[in-house]
Parts: structure tokens; sequence; C-alpha cells
């Protein structure tokens, strides 16, 4: 083995104990202390993630209306904060490969709460937009950290259970941050309900400080360019990786299309709800909290690509139930919809730690840049379709995202046969 394939171990961090050797230190599995602190700490550090990157999508028919800018324009206020999330996962995770895991998600956390105070004050959509593209840039030093830090503390047989677990924070983040926008806005405004989302953000932070457990199997790598570029065509050469990285990008793009929008249709005649009602939709995204686990455990027994397909296809087929008038047969359509997409990105997410052998925060920061740009691309695009074809338009538009991740993760489970 040469001299460019070696990690360069660095000296320990102020993360790991000396008197715990990496070596000889176990991995958290279940009924244990450590396993519960996890759990907590980072079911903690998903909802704040999430609730910050989504608070503005149920508002955005207001801010249309408060900026006087059109739908696709008042959707990069999420879609530049995704599309900085995904270029700082670029930086953030190869870094944290350096100086440690714990250290890099408080700080980002912090930094995202103080940006999301800090964009409830602005009295111009171009400072609206910088805040939100800082907040982006500061949450991408949590989403692929932590992923990382649970594939390499976390014991290989609860993985993806622990993921499952992780991930069922982010969607009840995701539900917390568009429930709560869009019923402080109805009562208040739009500017005291992010104010709030931020200040619940930083709270969350100094919890998430206290109790995660300090790193034990971490090992700092050199930050050097050349070893990076050796890691990103390693990672392209995996048989797996690439495809997995495409399915991130398709299905968050669906996810993200579809709830941009679906908030303008609902607020427009024949349903005309309330701003406050169509904050409570968001309510499905429980469906997340409980799907993402249970796809953990049924991988675990069928395998990730079967489990994935189903997901994928549970996906296509809610968004084919918009398409139908009544509010009865829309309601089930997102509920299908959003616990089919929580559970295919659990299984893509704690795929990505399991297939890369080296380098795995630059890993899972590779995914979620095309995890993120797909939120970016495809949820502007949406608005494209609105505009010249309203709802059927926006629905045949995420159908073809969908049939796409079909045949990519078809081809994904064939190609890893018979290991997965």
């Amino acid at each position: 083995m040469n001299s460019t394939s070696r990690a360069t171990t660095l000296p320990l961090t102020e993360e790991e104990s000396p008197a715990q050797p990496r070596s000889k230190s176990p991995y958290i599995t279940r009924g244990t202390r450590a396993f519960l602190q996890v759990t907590l700490a980072l079911f903690s550090a998903g909802l704040a993630t999430f609730a910050q990157l989504y608070c503005v999508q149920p508002i955005l028919p207001v801010l249309s209306h408060q900026f006087d800018i059109t739908p696709a324009m008042s959707s990069v206020s999420l879609s530049v904060s995704t599309a900085c999330m995904a270029i700082g996962l670029l930086i953030t995770g190869p870094i944290s490969d350096a100086v440690g895991r714990k250290k890099m998600m408080v700080g980002a956390l912090i930094l995202a709460g103080c940006f999301t105070i800090a964009s409830s004050l602005m009295t111009s959509w171009t400072g609206m937009l910088m805040m939100r593209a800082l907040l982006g840039l500061s949450l991408s030093g949590v989403a692929a950290v932590a992923m990382t830090y649970l594939s390499e503390e976390m014991h290989p047989g609860v993985l993806a259970f622990s993921m499952g677990l992780y991930i069922s924070g982010n969607s009840i983040g995701g539900m917390s941050g568009r429930l709560l926008t869009g019923v402080i806005t109805d009562i208040a405004s739009w500017r005291i309900a992010i104010l709030s989302i931020g200040c619940c953000a930083l709270a969350s932070a100094v919890m998430f400080a206290k109790i995660l457990p300090a790193s034990r199997h971490f090992r700092p790598v050199a930050l050097k360019p050349k070893a990076l570029f050796i890691n990103f065509r390693l990672h392209f050469r995996d048989k797996g990786l690439p495809l997995l990285f495409i399915i991130g990008f398709l299905v968050m793009g669906a996810f993200v299309t579809l709830f941009n929008y679906i908030g303008y249709r609902l607020l427009n005649a024949p349903y005309s709800m309330s701003q406050a009602t169509v904050g409570l939709i968001s309510i499905v995204y429980l469906a997340g909290s409980w799907s993402s686990p249970k796809a953990g455990a049924l991988s675990a027994r069928f395998g990730r690509g079967p489990v994935f397909l189903f997901c994928a296809g549970l996906m296509l087929t809610g968004v084919l139930l918009t398409l139908f008038p009544t509010v009865w047969l829309i309601l089930p359509g997102l509920l299908m919809f959003t616990g089919g997409f929580f559970a295919a990105h659990s299984i893509a997410s704690s795929w990505i730690g399991i297939r890369a052998r080296r380098a795995k925060g630059q890993a899972s920061s590779m995914y979620l840049f095309c995890y993120y740009g797909g939120s970016s691309i495809a949820g502007t695009s949406g608005g494209i379709f609105w505009k010249l074809y309203g709802w059927p338009g926006v629905a045949a538009f995420i159908a073809v995202l969908l049939c796409l991740a079909l045949f990519v993760g078809y081809k994904l489970m064939r190609r890893l046969q018979p290991v997965t």
C-alpha cells in the first residue's frame, strides 16, 4: 500500500478521552445509556436542523405577498438554503474528518440558530436570502457529520435502526417547523414565527452539546487536497455509491417540489384553506417518524434494495392520489408520499456508511450534496410547471423524478447482488 492510500493519523482531539483507547472502545448497542444519549441528542439535532431549514415552506405564499414576488422566486428562500447546504457539505464533511464530529456539529447548530433569528428581522428580500444562505452553510456542519458519527459509533447490527431514529427526528423537525410557522403566522406574523423557531433551535443546540457522548472510534485524518481527491475518486469507483448519490437527488427533489407547491393549491379555490390549516397538513410528517426506523428493520430482513423500491413506489402512488380533486384522497396521498420518502432516505443514507470503505464523512457529504442539490434544482424548477400547467404539471414532474428513482434503485439492487 503506497503512502497516498494511507490515512495520516493525528494526535487525539478534545473529543477523544485518552482513558478510552479507540481500538478498545466498544460500539454502542441498544439497551445502553449511551444509546439513549445518542438517540436523544441526534433526534434534537435533526429536529432543529429541519425545523429551521423548512420553516419558510408553508409561508411561501405569505412571502410572495409580503415582498411582491412570484411563487418561483418565493421558493428561492428554501432553495438558496439547500443549495448552500449542499455546497457546504463538500467542505464540512472533510473538515470533520480532521477536527472531529461533535465539535463541528455543536458550532454549526449555534450558528444556524443565530442566522434564523436574524432572518426574522430582515426587511428586504435580498437580506432575507442572505440569512437563509448563511443558515444553509451552517447546517451543512450537522447533516453529513451526524450520519458519519452514527456509522462510526453504533454497532453495525443497529446502524440501520439508529439511522432511522435520527431521520425520524428530521421528519418531526420538518413537521414542527412547518406546523409552528403556519399556525403562528396566522395568529401573529411570519416574523414572530421564524423568531420562535430560531430560539427553540438555540435551546436544542445547548442540550445537544451536553448529552452527546464523545467520539470513541473517530480517527483524525490530515486535511490534504490530494487525499480528498483520491478519496473522491475511490467513492466514484465503487459499484453502489454513485447510484446512491443519484437516488438522493431524485427522491429529495420530488419531496421538496411537492411540499413547495401543495400550499399554493390548497390556499386557492376550491379549497381556500387558511394558512394555519395548510400548516397543519405537515402532521403527515409523523408518517416519516414511524416509517424511517421501520424501514431499517425491514431492510435487515428483506434487503435494502427491495425495501427501497417499495418505498419509492409508495411515493409514486401518493403523488398520483393528489391529482384527484377531493381532499379525502389528497391527504392519504400526502401521507403515503411522506412515509415513503423518509423510509427511502433512511435506507439510502445508512447504505452510504456501509458502502464507503474510508473517508466516510466525505462519502456522506457527497450523498447529501446530491440530496440537497435535488431540493434546490427540482424545488425551484417545479415553480415553472406550476405556472404553466398548475398542479397536474407539478405532479407529472414529480412522477418523472420518481420513475427515474425506481429505475436507478433497481439497477443498484441488481448491481450489488448478492452482496448488499
